[in-house]
């Protein structure tokens, strides 16, 4: 089992859930759909060579983008980070996977 966390901006935050959801992410026993979401600020510069979805090349951007949170089981994570790359707006979306141990 896996935690897939990511940063997106609001505009999206529904459609790459649905996309996680149905590539199999978020199910928790009997339950599906099952994420933890905040909203916090993001922060960026785009760099030479970029091609942002939101911002200018070389100014700093700050915008509202939510923190979301999901566990993911073993044969679904590679398909749940292909989704979460292919529904995501931005060139290099923020994420991160951590193994979960069981006890």
């Amino acid at each position: 089992m896996y935690k897939l966390g990511f940063y997106v901006p609001e505009s999206h935050l529904d459609a790459v859930k649905q996309a996680l959801f149905a590539a199999g992410a978020g199910r928790i026993g009997q339950y599906e759909h099952c994420c933890w979401q905040v909203l916090g600020t993001g922060q960026f510069r785009p760099g030479t060579g970029a091609d942002p979805h939101i911002g200018t090349v070389g100014k700093l951007e700050q915008l509202a983008e939510y923190r979301v949170e999901m566990v993911v089981a073993d044969a679904f994570i590679k398909a749940a980070v292909a989704a979460l790359k292919a529904s995501h707006p931005y060139e290099e979306p923020a994420y991160d996977v951590v193994a979960l141990c069981e006890f």
